[in-house]
């Protein structure tokens, strides 16, 4: 019920807020400059924005400081922490947005270029504008600001049992992050376009290219490499704290752009070579044109290669410093098996082409290479290129290390991530054989009704069979990689299990079937004793299973007499494991007998929290879409 409250009040205020600032925004610039700003639509606008979002703002927000004041969790909720850090977000972007505009104009004109050269969104400012916009969501995220170093100041501390500072912590950390990537976007953005200029050579065509996209490119740096270095400074800092070395948002975020990187280096680099490619087999571009052609996946794949290569080595150095040797190797082939697909998907592509370029050219008897056939050819060269380059790279050190006699191989044997990828690839070859199978037996069905042959019967029955056979070979070897998976005993990890020893204390009302039950489906292979709390088994064992009943067996005497119910809570106590159920229990055994850690985390986080992440990768997706659409038309716009 208060989280409800929670929501309605600071949701209202911070929308209530933004309407007032963005009212002042506008009243101000109504009274500098009416032309701009539209004159008596834009006074009564603002007027009308500031009267009714004033006392909203005021009713709600003070309601909410009074709260917080007399209720230590009112004071540490999440939604307040979420509310803070999206009202700094909320004024400090648009801070960012209005000094870009200025220095952007700035820029443009100062190389005699003229405002109309800057960016479309920023041509019909002014230095006004700009600097009301500035200080009004300055002084707003200052008082702000001021409020919430209050809360810190109170956080630093909490109350045993309650987690303000995790929360804030939590809501902190990814207002970080989102500061950290709006910087980061916008220097690749202004990156790409200096390169992108650097490839161009001027022509005698009006509106084409022009020094505006370097300016604009520099306007971009400026303000864009400031906010991400200052950022990710803040972010490398606090990793002294090991919630924030540990934070799955960093690994999250840490995959995300070295992913991000590599992918749009492998697409660059296949749009590279086929320009190449079509060059030498005799394309009619001229020099200039050529250099613009690959100026283009340059300027982009240079940016993100650089991108990939320094956050893939913080995303190494991540998972270096785990010290589990099997789990640094499990998150190692997230990464690993997702490239080793898209090599796959691209070199599969690659081949088809090529078959269906070599079956173009000799049903048709055209032996002169023409503008379609030099493109599928060039096509079809780049994508085997890139894409086979791409998948030995990754795929043979997954294979041996998955062929290795040793804890590690076993565990890349049975990794979920690498059945998903055998199975992905398994499905994907019988569902495209089936289609390409239907096509094939289409065509000659059609043909022995006697519908007649066309003049591309011949062809379209070559590429159907060639398509169908290569989808063959795809099945064939994942199946036998599969079945090679299957058959390999799990030697190592059997003799660690059958070497550890877990003794079962029985409470009665069938836990010990429960948890045996258990172990049978895991295929654990430790040996297993079971004993009564009377009895005191002889003997050294490894681990030790115990209901909740008993775990309090040597509690007082007044705690064991307790008629009402005993809570546990769970504690960080040494060599104590706490399981939710004879599942996660037997998870434990069999991670305990074959040498792992037991990492059971704890749901001590707010469920708003989950909630606010989850919005917040739909805004960074948004937010993503967005920039790649906006750089997509910068590029395109100068073709």
């Amino acid at each position: 019920m208060k989280s409800i409250r929670r929501l309605y009040f600071y949701l209202v205020a911070m929308i209530s807020i933004e309407i007032v600032v963005w009212g002042l925004v506008g009243l101000l610039r109504s009274i500098v400059d009416q032309t701009i700003s539209g004159g008596v639509d834009a006074l009564a606008q603002a007027l009308a924005l500031i009267l009714v979002g004033v006392p909203i703002f005021l009713v709600h927000w003070l309601w909410a400081q009074r709260v917080s004041m007399q209720d230590e969790e009112e004071r540490s909720a999440p939604l307040r922490a979420m509310f803070l850090y999206a009202i700094l977000l909320g004024t400090l972007i648009p801070v960012v947005q209005n000094l870009l505009s200025f220095i952007d104009r700035a820029l443009v004109e100062a190389t005699g270029l003229g405002v109309a050269r800057a960016f479309a969104s920023f041509r019909e400012q002014t230095l006004a504008d700009n600097l009301i916009a500035i200080i009004m969501n300055l002084i707003v995220a200052a008082y702000f600001w001021n409020i919430l170093r209050g809360e810190w100041a109170t956080l630093t501390d909490p109350p045993k049992g309650t987690y303000g500072n995790e929360n804030f912590s939590d809501v902190r950390r990814l207002y970080r992050y989102i500061w950290m990537l709006y910087g980061l976007l916008m220097t690749v953005f202004g990156a790409q376009q200096i390169l992108r200029f650097l490839f161009y050579i001027p022509g005698d065509v009006l509106g084409e290219l022009g020094r505006e996209v370097v300016v604009n490119g520099i306007a971009l740096i400026f303000v864009g490499t400031p906010v991400w270095v200052y950022s990710w400074r803040l972010i490398q800092d606090s990793l002294t704290d090991p919630a924030e070395m540990g934070s799955t948002l960093r690994l999250g975020i840490l995959y995300l752009l070295a992913l991000g990187g590599v992918i749009t280096v492998v697409t660059t680099s296949a749009m590279l070579v086929n320009i190449i490619v079509t060059r030498l087999l005799g394309g009619d571009s001229t020099f200039r044109e050529f250099v613009r052609e690959i100026g283009r996946p340059i300027s982009i794949g240079v940016p993100l290669g650089m991108i990939w290569a320094y956050y893939g080595n913080w995303l190494n150095r991540h998972i270096e410093a785990i010290g589990d040797k099997v789990r640094q190797a499990g998150m190692k082939r997230l990464y690993n098996y997702i490239l080793s697909f898209i090599g796959l998907v691209v070199s599969f592509i690659g081949v088809v082409t090529l078959f269906t370029f070599i079956i173009d050219m000799t049903t048709s008897r055209a032996f002169l290479m023409g503008d379609a056939n030099r493109s599928s050819l060039a096509t079809a060269i780049s994508s085997l290129i890139v894409g086979l380059l791409l998948w030995l790279m990754i795929w043979r050190p997954m294979q041996a290390e998955a062929l290795a006699e040793d804890t590690l191989g076993d565990h890349a044997r049975r990794s979920v991530l690498r059945k998903t990828y055998l199975y992905l690839a398994l499905f994907a070859s019988v569902i495209g054989g089936m289609a390409t199978a239907v096509g094939l037996v289409y065509q000659l069905i059609k043909v022995a009704l006697g519908s007649g042959a066309g003049s591309d019967f011949v062809n379209n029955l070559l590429n159907l069979t060639q398509l169908l056979f290569l989808f063959g070979v795809v099945l064939v070897y994942h199946l036998r990689v599969l079945r090679a998976d299957g058959e390999a005993q799990a030697d190592a990890l059997a003799e660690k299990q059958s070497e550890f020893s877990v003794l079962i204390v029985d409470s009665g009302d069938g836990f010990v079937d429960s948890v045996k039950t258990a172990l049978m489906k895991s295929s654990s292979k430790v040996q297993v004793t079971i004993t009564t709390p009377a009895e005191k088994p002889q003997g050294d064992f490894n681990a030790i299973v115990v209901s909740g009943v008993l775990a309090t067996a040597d509690a007082p005497e007044w705690i064991r007499s307790f008629s009402g119910s005993r809570i546990i809570v769970q504690n960080e106590a040494q060599n104590l494991v706490w399981a939710e159920d004879v599942a996660q229990a037997s998870q434990s055994v069999q991670m305990l007998a074959e040498g792992q850690e037991v990492h059971m985390q704890k749901q001590t986080r707010s469920a708003w929290i989950y909630i606010v992440y989850v919005f917040a990768a739909l805004f960074a997706l948004e937010m993503l879409f967005f920039l790649l659409a906006l750089g997509i038309s910068l590029v395109v716009g100068g073709v």
